[in-house]
């Protein structure tokens, strides 16, 4: 099996692992048939491939198997913004490349240095993927990595933008939503809902992405039993943490 590196992975507050702890505690009582998992936004910039890689890395070291499928071929960042870097650089097969039929599963499924988990890069952005989504070959990968991994995660494109991760939750169990914290507007969550609603796939949750420490979580309380932890991961200016997730169970 081919290999890539992830070579920038941000450390995360200790509020913020904790929230992707309760994430994956959550996800892990969805159900033995909820393994096919996408997550997707209503908006871009709403954290929704953030959490997609910390939940990779935080079921892997739980023990888990996991993959994670970049399926955002219009405007991927997971390549970028995370420093993924081919073991051979001059064969960096990906899901485009499968789905437009020019390789098959073993080229486009990369080990990673972080032990049990796995990545399906996107290979190479395309301008209108929807054809390519709606082939055969995209419900067939998901089905044969369901069938080997413990959980695979689809990095879906936001919903409000283009229709993609529509026609991409047909192929999957659940969706979680990311959703920025007050920079969403209510009828705009209800469209989402409504429209991965009508594909079949079920909304197993919501996550409330950038949410200021002091809103959900008693300072005093983490102060006093977690003071060993405040001078690594809080930024000092009002118990804020520099990323912070609030689960928000369905």
């Amino acid at each position: 099996m081919k290999r890539i590196e992830i070579r920038r992975f941000a450390p995360l507050s200790y509020a913020g692992q904790e929230a992707i702890n309760t994430l994956c505690t959550n996800l892990s009582f969805s159900g033995a048939n909820m393994k096919r998992i996408m997550i997707t936004s209503s908006h871009a910039s709403e954290g929704k491939s953030f959490l997609t890689m910390n939940i990779m890395r935080t079921m892997a070291q739980y023990g888990k198997r996991v993959v994670l499928v970049d399926a955002d071929l219009r405007r991927s960042y997971i390549t970028s913004r995370y420093g993924l870097r081919f073991e051979d650089e001059q064969s960096k097969w990906g899901l485009a490349h499968l789905l437009a039929g020019m390789t098959d599963k073993s080229n486009v499924i990369y080990s990673t240095n972080i032990s049990g988990a796995y990545i399906v890069p996107i290979g190479r952005e395309v301008s209108n993927p929807l054809p390519l989504l709606n082939t055969d070959h995209f419900g067939e990968l998901l089905s044969y990595l369901a069938a080997h991994f413990d959980y695979v995660l689809v990095d879906a494109p936001p919903v409000g933008l283009v229709i993609d991760a529509a026609e991409i939750a047909k192929s999957c169990d659940g969706t979680l939503i990311a959703v920025n914290y007050n920079a969403v507007r209510r009828q705009e969550l209800i469209d989402v809902k409504e429209q991965i609603e009508q594909t079949g796939c079920p909304i197993i949750g919501a996550v409330l992405n950038k949410v200021e420490f002091d809103n959900y979580l008693s300072r005093k309380y983490y102060k006093s039993y977690y003071s060993h932890y405040d001078k690594k991961e809080t930024d000092g200016k009002r118990g804020k943490t520099k990323t912070n997730n609030k689960v928000a169970k369905k």
